[in-house]
């Protein structure tokens, strides 16, 4: 029986960003939308009709008078609202497709191998699927390789009003044509860099990187170029990856939405940032054995004092609790303040990580109590059920004055059950 040949489809949403924060606001359907980084400082998304008026990481304070003049609509980042939609999306793209690798937050590759019916039929479906159950617009596109699934994919969304938003490139003449008018910089993995040494080869289209010799590229370049130019050519290299291994460091950092000069405010954030360093420790099963406490001034004003320190706090025994955790991080904090400057940033991470079972300890040295562990599965239990932070430690505060500023930011429309969508009747 014939091996079935090689089919991939990559599944991006379109200005993800933007087009979360107008599932629940419909009346900016036809609004240009841009999104703002931590403590609203400069472009990270844009909607497709604000890309011709602003630039990707524009400082928000210097555009804010374009914005208006062209009726732009900004948005502080949500990403809890943002993270949460995503889920949603990949958890549609999985109930299509047999296997899926999620690429990032807003784009997956699938693996349709062997799948009997029309691909293109298929993509469609998957396009509807996805819009109808979260309300985000995807493009499709579906080749031999993934390489050029995600040309497929970029060539979807280029040319949407003529293709709908999904694009075959598994005909070997479509994808010809494809090659031929894409420029060298547009094929992924190819940056800027490796665009101007190509460039200098005689490389400037896609099609001349397919047509390169392999050995040559891997010899001049690396074997990412060789494989590259061979997917390109239609040859599969790049096989759908297996989930991520568990993070051998976790960190959890943030600037802060003012100044701080006293030690309390600062101890909040600290904490506030263990709590979270923790789930994300329990998340994958892990414990640690150290943590890394930091915290910093600004570094780029001329009239403030610099100061920036460090400490590393090693545990009693390898541990996920919180409680204990936090106890560290506080202590570990004591050692590096400094009275006299303006902080802007903490830092936690989460240091010599290992899993359950996996390390070797002395016979009569502490280890984790039982009870400990069952508090923090309760305490996973209640935040996953009521939404995180519903249950946390008693120092972590509920509205700090010194969060970062997210002065535009929307609801958590599915993350916060008081802040629910409702529709009035009037």
């Amino acid at each position: 029986m014939k091996k079935p040949e090689p089919a991939f489809a990559l599944i991006d949403c379109n200005s993800f960003y933007a087009s979360c924060e107008r599932v629940f606001r419909p009346d900016l359907l036809k609004t240009p939308i841009v999104v703002l980084s931590n403590n609203d400082g400069c472009v990270i998304a844009r909607s497709a009709d604000a890309k011709p008026f602003v630039k990707m990481a524009e400082p928000y304070f210097q555009i804010k008078d374009k914005l208006r003049q062209h009726g732009i609509v900004a948005f502080s980042s949500n990403y809890a609202l943002y993270g949460d939609i995503s889920d949603r999306v990949m958890s549609v793209i999985e109930s299509l497709v047999p296997a899926v690798e999620v690429y990032s937050i807003d784009e997956a590759f699938a693996d349709l191998t062997g799948m009997p019916q029309d691909l293109e039929a298929l993509g469609r479906q998957i396009r509807a699927k996805v819009h109808r159950c979260t309300g985000i617009p995807v493009g499709v596109g579906i080749a031999g390789t993934k390489t050029l699934a995600k040309l497929a994919n970029h060539a979807a969304k280029k040319w949407q009003a003529q293709l709908g938003g999904v694009l075959d490139l598994r005909d070997p003449r479509r994808r010809d044509r494809l090659l031929k008018i894409t420029d060298v910089s547009d094929v992924w993995g190819i940056g800027k860099r490796m665009t101007s040494h190509l460039q200098g080869m005689g490389i400037n289209k896609a099609w001349d990187l397919a047509a390169a010799d392999p050995r040559l590229l891997r010899k001049k370049f690396s074997v990412v170029v060789e494989k590259t130019a061979r997917e390109l050519a239609g040859t599969p290299c790049l096989e759908l990856d297996e989930p991520d291994p568990a993070k051998q460091e976790i960190c959890c950092s943030r600037m802060f939405g003012r100044r701080l000069d006293t030690l309390p405010p600062i101890r909040e954030a600290v904490v506030t940032y263990m709590m979270r360093a923790s789930e994300k420790l329990r998340a994958q099963s892990s414990l640690c054995r150290k943590i890394r406490v930091s915290i910093r001034t600004g570094m780029f004003n001329p009239e403030e004092a610099k100061y920036a320190n460090g400490v590393i706090v090693a545990l009693p025994y390898p541990t996920d609790d919180v409680r204990l955790l936090t106890k560290a991080a506080v202590q570990g904090l004591g050692h590096v303040f400094r009275e006299g400057f303006k902080y802007s940033k903490a830092e936690v991470l989460l240091l010599d990580l290992c899993q359950r079972g996996e390390y070797t300890d002395d016979l009569f040295a502490a280890s984790q109590p039982a009870a400990a562990e069952r508090v923090m599965g309760v305490l996973d239990a209640i935040n996953e059920r009521w939404g995180r932070g519903t249950l946390r430690t008693g120092s972590v505060p509920t509205a700090p004055d010194w969060g970062m500023r997210r002065e535009m930011m929307s609801q958590s429309f599915t993350t916060r059950l008081d802040q629910l969508w409702t529709v009035s009747s009037g």
